[in-house]
C-alpha cells in the first residue's frame, strides 16, 4: 500500500465538466417549466374553487336554511288551523295554548327568513312572496283564528259555520302563497346545485391537468436524476465500497457532474487523512496495550512482593518483641528503671511496626477484589463489625444504635472493615461522656447515603480533607494509638464501591442528641443500592 499520510492535491472537477450543464441548471430549467404550468393550473383551480365555494355557500348557508324555515312556517300555519278548529269544537284550553305556540313558531320562522332574504338570489321577488304570505296569514288569523280562540265557543253562535267557511277560504290563500314561495326556493336550490356541479367539474378538470403536469415533471426530474445524479453516485458508491472492504489505496473520483466531481475529491482527501489517523491510532493502541500488559505484570509482582515482604518483615519484628519481653522477664531485676523503659520502647516499636505493616497490606488489597460485589444486607457486615468491637464497646460503655439498613451492592469483607474502622474511631476519639454512635441511612437516587455520627471530641473544619490521607494524624501517638491508615482505607473501600466519603460538621445527626453543633463527628458515605442495576 502506498504512502497515504501525505494528502494528494484535489482534482479540478470543474474543468472536466466544462461544456455540460450542472445538475442545478437542469433542475432550474425543469422547475421553471413546471412552475409555469402549475401557476396556470393554480389560477384555474382558484377560480373553480371560488365559484364552487360561492355556490356551496348559497346552497348550504342560504337556500337550504330558507327552505327549512319555510317548512317550519308551513307546519306552524297547519298547526294553527288544526288547533283553532279543535278549540272551536271542544273548547279545550290546551288547544288554545297549542294555537298560541304555533303563532310564536310562525313569527320565529318569519324572523329567520327575514334575516336570510338579503343573501338569497332574487331577494326582491322572494321578499314580495314572503310579504304576500304574511298578509294572507294575518288575514286568516284576524278573520278566523284569533276570533275563534278569543273565548269559549257558544252553542247558540249561528255565525260559527259561516266563520268556518270563511276561515277555510282564507287558509287556501295562505296555502297558495306558501306554495309559490316554496316553488321559488326549489328553483333557487336547483340553480345553486347546477352551479355547484359545474364548479366541481371545472375543479376536477384543473386538478387533472395539474396531476398530468406533475407526472410529466416527475418523469423529467427522474431522467435528470438518473443520468446526472444516480449514475455518478453509483460509480462513487462502488469506489467507496472498495475502500470499505479494505482497499484503502483505491482512489475516489467521478468526472461529472461538477458537484459530485468536487465532492469525490474532498471525500478522497478525507479518506487519506482518516487512513493516516487510523494508522497513528493503531500504533498508539498497540503501545498502550503493551504498557497495560507491563503494568499488570508489575502489579502482580508488587502484590507478590507485598505478601513476601509482610511475612519477612513481621517475622523479625515478632522476634524483636518476643526476645525483648524475654530479656525483661529474665534480667529485669538486674536492670534499672531506664533499662526497663528502653526494653518497653523496643517492644512497643515492634508492635506498632507490625500493626503498620498489617494496615498497609489491608490498604493495598482494598481495591483488588474485582467481581465480588453482590446484593448484601448492610446490617450483616455492621453486626459483624460490632461483634469484633464488642470488647471496646463494653470497656467504654458505648451505645451503638442504627436505622433500618438497606440492601446494597457491596463486598462483605470490605464493608466489615469500613464499619469497624468508623465505629472504632468513634470509640477511640471519645469525649468525657460515654460514647454514643448512630448509624443512619437514606436513599439518594441509585445510591444509599450512610452516616456514622458520634458525640466524641470532633474534628475542626480545616482538617476534614487531611484526615483521609495516609499517615495523616491529628493527635500524637502518646494520646491516641493508631497508624493513620484507617480513614484512608475507608476512603479506598468506598471509592472501590463507586461512592464517596466525607465529614459533615453541620447540624447534629440522629445519634448525637444533646450534642452541640461543634461537638462530635459525622462521617457520611454513599454505596450503590442493591436494586440499582436490575
Amino acid at each position: 500500500m502506498g504512502d497515504l499520510t501525505r494528502p494528494r492535491p484535489l482534482s479540478a472537477p470543474a474543468a472536466s465538466g466544462a461544456g455540460r450543464l450542472p445538475v442545478g441548471r437542469w433542475f432550474l430549467i425543469a422547475g421553471a417549466a413546471a412552475a409555469l404550468s402549475f401557476a396556470s393550473g393554480i389560477a384555474v383551480t382558484a377560480g373553480s374553487v371560488a365559484a364552487t365555494s360561492e355556490a356551496r355557500e348559497t346552497l348550504v348557508e342560504v337556500v337550504d336554511p330558507a327552505a327549512l324555515r319555510v317548512l317550519e312556517l308551513s307546519g306552524a300555519l297547519t298547526a294553527q288551523t288544526s288547533a283553532a278548529r279543535a278549540y272551536a269544537s271542544t273548547g279545550d284550553e290546551d288547544h288554545r295554548g297549542d294555537y298560541r305556540d304555533a303563532v310564536a313558531t310562525e313569527h320565529a320562522a318569519l324572523a329567520a327568513l327575514e334575516r336570510l332574504i338579503p343573501r338569497i338570489p332574487e331577494s326582491q321577488a322572494v321578499r314580495a312572496e314572503l310579504g304576500t304570505l304574511r298578509a294572507a296569514a294575518e288575514t286568516w288569523r284576524r278573520e278566523y283564528g284569533d276570533a275563534v280562540t278569543a273565548g269559549p265557543p257558544s252553542e247558540e253562535d249561528a255565525s260559527a259555520a259561516e266563520r268556518a267557511r270563511a276561515g277555510t277560504e282564507r287558509f287556501r290563500a295562505v296555502q297558495s302563497s306558501l306554495a309559490a314561495l316554496r316553488d321559488h326556493l326549489t328553483a333557487l336550490h336547483t340553480d345553486a346545485t347546477d352551479r355547484l356541479e359545474r364548479g366541481w367539474r371545472m375543479l376536477y378538470a384543473a386538478l387533472g391537468a395539474m396531476a398530468a403536469v406533475l407526472v410529466l415533471t416527475g418523469v423529467g426530474f427522474t431522467l435528470i436524476v438518473r443520468h446526472a445524479v444516480l449514475r455518478p453516485v453509483a460509480t462513487l458508491t462502488a469506489q467507496v465500497r472498495a475502500v470499505a472492504q479494505g482497499d484503502f489505496e483505491h482512489r475516489l473520483h467521478v468526472e461529472r457532474p461538477a458537484e459530485l466531481a468536487e465532492l469525490s475529491g474532498h471525500v478522497d482527501a478525507m479518506r487519506r487523512r482518516i487512513v493516516a489517523e487510523w494508522r497513528r491510532t493503531t500504533r498508539a493502541q498497540e503501545k498502550l496495550q503493551e504498557q497495560a500488559a507491563e503494568l499488570r505484570r508489575s502489579n502482580a509482582e508488587l502484590e507478590q512482593f507485598a505478601y513476601v515482604a509482610s511475612h519477612d518483615l513481621q517475622e523479625p519484628l515478632r522476634k524483636v518483641a518476643s526476645f525483648s519481653q524475654l530479656l525483661e522477664q529474665r534480667y529485669g531485676d538486674r536492670l534499672d528503671e531506664q533499662g526497663r523503659r528502653y526494653i518497653s520502647f523496643a517492644v512497643d516499636g515492634a508492635k506498632r511496626m507490625q500493626a503498620l505493616i498489617s494496615d498497609l497490606l489491608d490498604l493495598s488489597r482494598a481495591g483488588r477484589a474485582g467481581g465480588e460485589r453482590v446484593p448484601l444486607d448492610s446490617a450483616v457486615p455492621l453486626a459483624e463489625a460490632l461483634e469484633n468491637l464488642s470488647a471496646q464497646i463494653e470497656e467504654t460503655g458505648a451505645t451503638v444504635t442504627r436505622d433500618e439498613l438497606p440492601v446494597v451492592l457491596g463486598n462483605r469483607a470490605q464493608l466489615i472493615q469500613l464499619f469497624q474502622n468508623l465505629v472504632g474511631n468513634a470509640l477511640k476519639f471519645r469525649s468525657e461522656e460515654a460514647p454514643r454512635v448512630h448509624i443512619g441511612a437514606r436513599r439518594d437516587g441509585d445510591m444509599w447515603e450512610f452516616s456514622c455520627a458520634d458525640n466524641g471530641i470532633g474534628i475542626e473544619d480545616k482538617y476534614t480533607d487531611r484526615i483521609f490521607l495516609i499517615f495523616q494524624r491529628l493527635h500524637g501517638r502518646d494520646a491516641y494509638q493508631g497508624t493513620g491508615i484507617g480513614l484512608a482505607l475507608c476512603k479506598k473501600i468506598v471509592e472501590y464501591h463507586g461512592g464517596r466519603i466525607w465529614v459533615d460538621n453541620g447540624a447534629p445527626d440522629g445519634g448525637r442528641a444533646e450534642a452541640s453543633p461543634r461537638r462530635g463527628t459525622t462521617f457520611r458515605w454513599t454505596l450503590p443500592a442493591g436494586d440499582a442495576h436490575e
